[in-house]
């Protein structure tokens, strides 16, 4: 068997800015959800302890954005996603050095219990599930999974989703709204926050300032597509997060009157046909709840009319001490 790499744990500073940015836009797996200017919009809520890891030459090889809460460390509470960042050189066997790097670290600094979020594959570049393996070998405890559904927009056409939806779309076409890539993210917001409201007693995880602050930030990346009638009013829109071969779609809202004439389906058909059929996917996002186990079925039932399928999106449990005493790392 070839020897691991040897591989050094150390906990990200603000001077290695630069550093985790460049490493993050190049990795095979890197989406800029993990750009310290989106990680860092919340920095007041979590207490940051992102790793990362470096060669015996001091060379980057990894990165995992993480917070810290007593003797747990996540991967990450306050993104979407999360997981080790790792460039395209990167090999099963140095992922195990990876593992065995942070979980000596970790156990030094006081911490014993991982919670991993690992990233769906959708969003790789690249195949990257060397991380799974390591986890595998270190024992840790599959705790969630929630369903997310996906199109594979090459074969969008395959799905036929404007079948599915040619009734509510042809409707909204009829009824002369206007759709195209809105800047009115107030308008939106408010919307969304009264459809959350009334429907689940709950907000947005975003503020209008953080959304706002955010997409100024990410214009490239994070960008608002809305459905507006004759008058001006706004009716539906889709907030998406655009990753580099995967748009993410963040929030949606339907306005009372535009639930009626298809306003959100028409937004839906503009995005995948119009906007991003170059991309590879388009995620509707998750349709689980109460840590996966829990599965709104009308929810699920609107995304897969679109022609959208299963996407899992697992959460991970490890306790650092007992994976040690496992004896599967070097």
């Amino acid at each position: 068997m070839q020897s691991l790499v040897i591989v050094h744990a150390e906990k990200y500073s603000h001077s290695m800015r630069e550093v985790w940015n460049e490493f993050n836009r190049d990795a095979k797996n890197g989406t800029f959800l993990f750009d310290r200017d989106f990680m860092e919009y919340h920095s007041d809520r979590f207490t940051d302890h992102s790793l990362m890891f470096k060669d015996g030459d001091g060379r980057m090889v990894a990165e995992l954005p993480a917070h810290v809460d007593g003797a747990t460390i996540y991967s990450h509470n306050g993104l979407t996603f999360g997981g080790v960042i790792s460039g395209f050189d990167m090999t099963t066997e140095g992922m195990i050095s990876v593992f065995s790097s942070m979980n000596e670290y970790l156990l030094g600094q006081g911490i014993d219990r991982l919670v991993y979020k690992a990233l769906p594959h959708i969003y790789h570049l690249a195949p990257a599930e060397e991380d799974l393996y390591a986890l595998y070998r270190l024992g840790a405890r599959l705790t969630r999974r929630d369903v997310s559904s996906a199109i594979y927009l090459p074969h969008a056409e395959q799905t036929g989703f404007w079948r599915m939806r040619s009734r509510k779309i042809h409707k909204a076409e009829q009824s002369g709204l206007a759709v195209g890539r809105s800047y009115e993210f107030d308008s939106f917001m408010d919307l969304l926050s009264r459809v959350l409201i009334e429907r689940h007693g709950v907000k947005p995880v975003h503020t209008n300032a953080e959304i706002k602050r955010l997409a100024q930030r990410f214009p490239d990346n994070i960008k608002l597509y809305a459905a507006t009638s004759r008058s001006g009013a706004l009716e539906a829109g889709v907030i998406v997060f655009e990753h580099n071969e995967t748009v993410h779609a963040q929030y949606n809202a339907n306005s009372p009157g535009g639930k009626e004439i298809g306003a959100l389906d028409i937004v839906y058909e503009h995005l995948i046909k119009e906007v991003y059929p170059g991309k590879k996917y388009f995620d509707f996002g998750i349709s689980t709840e109460k840590e996966g186990m829990f599965l709104n079925e009308g929810l699920l039932k609107y995304k897969e009319s679109f022609g959208a399928r299963a996407i899992a999106h697992d959460f991970y449990e490890l306790n650092l001490r007992d994976s040690l005493d496992r004896g599967v790392l070097p």
